[in-house]
């Protein structure tokens, strides 16, 4: 509601000054800090006084005055040195508030469903997925109810684990944020596709079929039938970190294994390849069976094994050969290796004012950038990077040619899930191939260099727009709180227990596995739902713990900006007070409480008039209703910032503060004796407006709303 009334006041105002002016400007709008001073406020005229050489606030006068009447804004004045101020119809906004929320109350409003943890054993597999109704493109339709032409395709590849070990909590992190941007963009109407890359060809994998082979001494038969017992990917997160001390200093035994492990692998011949197949599809199940905790899930698992094997590589090669895009290294230390040589430090050099700006590498940086443009070694094998760029090239229609698709066996419950595969298609399997628009790639930080020479690749073919909407969405580490490693039962040093975070390592096997951080989380609450409610069966109990966990697990990660490291603690993940999932759900909780009550007593029955609104948002007390009734209608707002923006941290950010504002309100207004049935009435149908925007942020944000807590 306030996006739609904003974008009419920059349409309105745009044109109006292109006929009056003849001038072309990018309206942008402000909220005030106060709600005295209007809902919107542009400084427009401030641009328009160094073009036209005039006064801003004359200019802003001619404007105010000139405007005439736009649909949704009681009136634009002029403030301060030539700001323009918009205020909004109230009554108006009640209304059109009123009919948001009855078509909300018609919606499930309970959010994402929260359902009790995933077992081993095969779940019965759900329907494909039914996609949003597209709008016109990327952020809201233009159209009047947000219905607009056929968009383009988006893709967001996010979580993308090396199947090798267990998810942890750093892998939730990208889940999270890449799940919620998918929600985030279909609900603004666009199609988007979730796809899942499986690096089932890479050197991780690799490390734990040595660990197996070499040294275990198993066999391939031990692998599959071990493979098929639970928590599998907890037996080989101890193994990899055992395959790192068996390597020891040893780099050149280290490379010799792992160069003919990978050389199995890629060709597909051997025991290497045979256990590699079976233990990264069994870690794959364990992944999805997590994720699916979280109620996480996807459409198509991207496997790199068919980028080799389909010949997606083979094409990519010779596209960049021919390009000149890589060349053949004859000398020095990757003689033999082909590289992609590209001037990015000249790039950063000139985006910042002066040479010194640029940060020094370290040794070891200048080593990772190096290896880095490596696109194919020197015994052939193909780098991550190289089958990065084949992937990215399929995802935007460039590659001319298509994987083959079937179903993944014993998928969790949910939407079917596809895999590629370089069999022969399933029957009735979808059409992956369209080309996309624009593809998020939720990858960590520490990529970034990889993703440069990613999107590098990309126009040196040729395709500069394409590299353009290849879009990193990089995020910080997550490490834990000394006080939450301790209370997963690691021992620190002293030094670790004074610092403010300490750091995770899936390679030394230290870190907290994501199943046992939920595990931690559903126990935790679980004990204070039993207390709070005894009289609930304990399936319910068990739901509403898991609804609490997760949301405050979820919110946890999503409350902060992408670019920060987060300091996980079990603690502040689930306080009731904050800014925490548990706070925002509880809000939900309390409305319906009063919601309950007021049915009850037969007090939303009354319709309030046009005449009260305006009366009861009047006045100081008004200014206060007015706010809430604002924050309530601004969902669309923070939607689109966070998709302007790329951080989800806004919706996360909206949501505390509407469940702040809402108790604020509870504890200002005694709602259900308010002895003036138009008004109570009024105060009724406010928090029913928050409850539908709240349970809607919340279901955004993969957070359900429990009936109690």
């Amino acid at each position: 509601m306030y996006q739609r009334l904003t974008d009419r006041l920059r349409e309105t105002l745009a044109a109006h000054i292109l006929k009056q002016y003849g001038l072309e400007l990018a309206i942008v709008l402000e909220r005030p800090p106060k709600i005295e001073m209007g809902e919107a406020a542009s400084p427009v005229c401030f641009e328009l006084a160094k073009q036209l050489k005039r006064a801003p606030r004359q200019i802003a006068q001619e404007i105010a005055n000139g405007l005439g009447r736009i649909d949704g804004i009681a009136r634009v004045a002029v403030a301060g040195g030539g700001y323009l101020n918009a205020y909004f119809d109230r009554a108006g906004f009640w209304e059109s508030a009123q009919a948001e929320a009855a078509r909300l109350q018609t919606a499930d409003l309970h959010g994402p469903k929260p359902r009790l943890p995933v077992g081993d054993d095969a779940a019965p597999e759900g329907t494909p997925h039914k996609e949003a109704t597209p709008r016109d493109s990327i952020g809201r339709g233009k159209e009047e109810g947000g219905q607009g032409r056929q968009s383009h395709k988006i893709i967001v590849e996010h979580t993308s684990i090396n199947p090798n070990k267990a998810a942890h909590i750093g892998h939730v992190r990208n889940a999270v944020l890449g799940d919620t941007m998918v929600r985030i963009l279909r609900h603004t109407g666009n199609r988007v596709q979730i796809q899942n890359y499986i690096d089932n060809t890479g050197v991780q994998v690799a490390d734990v079929v040595i660990g197996l082979l070499q040294m275990e001494k198993v066999t391939p038969v031990w692998v599959r039938n071990r493979a098929a017992e639970p928590k599998f990917d907890h037996y080989c997160w101890e193994l990899y970190a055992k395959a790192t001390s068996f390597f020891g200093a040893d780099k050149a035994r280290a490379a010799k294994l792992r160069g003919e492990t990978l050389k199995s692998i890629e060709e597909g011949q051997g025991e290497g390849a045979e256990v590699a197949q079976v233990v990264a599809d069994a870690i794959v199940g364990c992944h999805l069976r997590t994720m699916a905790r979280l109620g996480i899930s996807y459409e198509l698992l991207a496997r790199e094994s068919e980028i080799l094997h389909l010949k997606f590589w083979d094409a990519a090669f010779e596209m960049l050969k021919k390009s000149g895009a890589i060349q053949l290294a004859t000398s020095g230390k990757m003689a033999g290796c082909w590289i992609m040589p590209w001037e990015e430090e000249v790039k950063e050099v000139q985006e910042v004012k002066t040479v010194k700006e640029v940060k020094e590498k370290t040794p070891e940086q200048e080593e990772e950038n190096s290896q880095a443009k490596i696109i194919v070694r020197s015994n052939g094998t193909v780098t991550y990077v190289g089958k990065d760029i084949a992937y990215q090239l399929w995802k935007f229609g460039l590659l001319g040619k298509d994987f083959h698709y079937r179903k993944w066996p014993n998928a969790p419950r949910g939407p079917t899930v596809w895999a590629t595969t370089s069999g022969s298609n399933d029957p009735g399997a979808p059409h992956f191939g369209e080309a996309a628009s624009s593809v998020y790639n939720v990858i960590d930080a520490r990529q970034s260099y990889l993703q440069r020479v990613v999107a590098a690749g990309l126009r040196a073919l040729g395709h500069g727009k394409e590299a353009e909407q290849s879009i990193h969405l990089s995020y910080e580490i997550v490490a834990l709180t000394p006080r939450c490693a301790a209370e997963m039962g690691y021992e620190l040093t002293p030094e670790e227990a004074k610092k403010p975070y300490v750091e995770v390592s899936g390679r030394k096997g230290f870190g907290v596995k994501a199943d046992d951080l939920l595990d931690k989380l559903v126990a935790a609450t679980l004990a204070e739902v039993q207390q709070r409610h005894a009289e609930m069966r304990a399936e319910e109990q068990e739901l509403t713990a898991q609804a609490i966990a997760v949301g405050a697990l979820r919110f946890f990660l999503l409350k902060f900006t992408r670019n920060a490291i987060i300091a996980f603690d079990f603690k502040d993940a689930l306080s009731f007070e904050g800014e925490t999932g548990p706070y925002c759900q509880y809000a939900v909780v309390r409305i319906r409480g009063i919601r309950r009550k007021g049915a009850e007593a037969g007090a939303t029955n009354v319709d309030v008039t046009r005449e009260s609104v305006s009366q009861l948002l009047s006045g100081a007390e008004g200014d206060s209703l007015w706010e809430l009734l604002v924050a309530g209608g601004s969902l669309d707002y923070a939607v689109d910032a966070a998709i302007a923006t790329q951080e989800p941290s806004f919706l996360a950010k909206y949501a505390f503060q509407l469940a702040q504002a809402f108790n604020n309100f509870y504890h200002q207004h005694h709602i259900l004796s308010e002895a003036d049935g138009q008004k109570r009435a009024f105060l009724l149908r406010l928090t029913e407006l928050v409850e539908a925007q709240m349970v809607q942020a919340l279901g955004l944000l993969g957070i359900a709303a429990p009936e109690k807590m």
